[in-house]
């Protein structure tokens, strides 16, 4: 039989055209085509070769190509059912079974789709086979991506492009696995508890801000000041939490500075304000001293108390603060800003106004006065002055002679001070020195022949000085007068009436008036 049957096909091969092939077809053809191959039946050479058994699989590739891809790839259920890749075709697709017979023999509830590009997994094992396959389309038709079936459902719009299993599974597609990381933005800290939608308002992913200011700028309590990136002073973990070195800056926050709030230094736009570095650019209003002590307030004060001065007068201004000078207050010394009027550092450059003394003692009140007592530190060595106190005088106190702290008006002439005690009734002169010393009064010594040229022999020794200086001197600077020849003190005693001259010692002695000497 199986002989026959190649030579009636060896006939119909030899035969031309549909006429040539009919009666014979008709005699030895097993059954009708499937429908799907109906159009075949006319010509046997399109599926069977004459003596070449095992060829219809190349065949039946020839008009399925895309199968004979798949099998050559080893993809779709023909390059992976191992049957259906490397057996012939008709081991699964029989045909002359009738016009309705079932090429594909395909039985959903038994059929394995592992065997296939899509593997079933999750929520999909549960789905009806036309949910994906819908009828009149082929199996391998059916999209393999996810977007291919859930593209209506997508709530991203294809914004996030049509990879969907890169955030969920087919498990369950609320879940999303989705690894922000890759985003270049990953979700560190409080960030990683945020709903999506926060940051993806209406599902829109692309071009999401990456800077915390975009997200955040409602609940910036700096109002924008500090930029956008918030990042540089807060972490994700706790916004309360501030790790911002401000010794980046050049301006390390020591002290108070660390207690106080950013904005109160940080009023303006950060970056588009000059922030003073120094102190009196944010305290100006607070300085107490009102600019007289400069703008360096760190030469004085310290960030942690501001009351704790610390400035080294005597090492850095050169004028130690001794005695009742530490006591005064800055301002007492510094009464305008630095560089208005340089401060003195002669005491009469504040203490002008205080001199009683009005100037006569020089400007250097430290030569007399001490630092911590003014009037009991009083340290003048008179005998260095233009009037050494001897004598009793050391012994008077000074209003005695210095009736005003003008000290230089007092006198130097004795008369000055003891014109009104003076015995001798001003007939000897203003010169009290000339007899007397400092140290007693009734202790004195005159030459009077070596100071006058007239030696007091014989009875002019018992004589007072007031018998012959009769007449007062009228000032200080005019001699004392005195008669030069004896009648001039003598003349009422002169027997002669002048007879015998003024010359009285011609004839008389200076010891006893009597005897007379005669004169040759």
């Amino acid at each position: 039989m199986r002989r026959l049957a190649g030579i009636v096909c060896l006939l119909a091969a030899a035969g031309t055209g549909a006429a040539a092939a009919g009666p014979v077809e008709e005699l030895v053809m097993p059954g009708p085509l499937a429908r799907a191959h109906a159009e075949l039946e006319d010509d046997c050479t399109d599926c069977h070769r004459p003596l070449a058994s095992g060829s219809e699989s190349a065949l039946c590739e020839r008009c399925h190509g895309e199968v004979a891809l798949d099998r050559r790839q080893g993809r779709g259920f023909h390059g992976r059912h191992p049957g259906a890749r490397a057996g012939p075709c008709r081991s699964c697709h029989a045909e002359h079974r009738g016009r309705d017979a079932d090429l594909v023999g395909l039985e959903p509830a038994t059929f394995d789709h592992r065997l296939t590009d899509f593997r079933l997994e999750g929520a999909h094992r549960g789905l009806a086979c036309g949910a994906c396959h819908p009828e009149g389309t082929r199996h391998r038709e059916a999209p393999l991506a996810c977007i291919g079936c859930h593209r209506a459902d997508d709530p991203h719009r294809g914004e996030l492009g049509e990879d969907c299993g890169a955030c969920h599974d087919a498990d369950d597609f609320a879940r999303a696995p989705f690894d922000h990381d890759e985003t270049g933005f990953p979700l560190a800290g409080r960030h990683a508890e945020v709903a999506c939608g926060l940051c993806h308002a209406d599902e829109r992913y692309r071009e999401t801000p990456a800077d915390c200011g975009s997200c955040h700028r409602v609940d910036d309590a700096h109002g924008g000041r500090f930029g956008t990136d918030c990042g540089r002073c807060h972490t994700d973990a706790n916004f309360a939490e501030i790790r911002f070195d401000h010794g980046e800056t050049g301006f390390p926050l020591a002290g108070r500075h660390a207690e106080a709030a950013c904005r109160s230094c940080h009023a303006g736009t950060l970056g588009q304000e000059a922030l003073p570095e120094r102190c009196i650019g944010c305290h100006r209003a607070d300085d107490a001293h009102g600019g007289r002590l400069g703008e360096a307030c760190g030469d004085c004060h310290d960030a942690v108390r501001w009351q704790a001065a610390r400035f080294d007068h005597a090492r850095e201004t050169e004028f130690a603060l001794e005695g009742r000078h530490g006591e005064i207050t800055c301002e007492a010394c510094h009464t305008s800003s630095p560089g208005i009027a340089e401060l003195p550092t002669g005491c009469a450059g504040c203490h002008r106004p205080d001199d009683v003394h009005r100037g006569q003692e020089g400007e250097h009140c430290g030569a007399c006065h001490g630092s911590s007592a003014w009037r009991s530190e009083v340290r003048f060595d008179h005998d260095l002055g233009a009037f050494p106190l001897l004598g009793v005088h050391a012994a008077v106190p000074c209003e005695a002679c210095h009736a005003a702290p003008t000290f230089r008006d007092a006198p130097r002439a004795c008369v000055r001070c003891h014109g009104a005690a003076d015995p001798h009734e001003r007939r000897l002169g203003a010169t009290c020195e000339a007899c007397h010393n400092p140290s007693g009064w009734a202790l004195w010594h005159f030459d009077h022949g070596g100071r006058t040229g007239f030696v007091l022999r014989g009875a002019h020794r018992e004589v007072a000085c007031e018998a012959c200086h009769r007449t007062p001197v009228d000032g200080p600077s005019r001699d004392v007068s005195a008669p030069g020849d004896c009648v001039d003190c003598h003349r009422a005693d002169d027997v002669h009436r002048g007879a015998f001259g003024p010359r009285c010692g011609r004839c008389h002695g200076e010891v006893d008036w009597e005897p007379v000497r005669v004169l040759p």
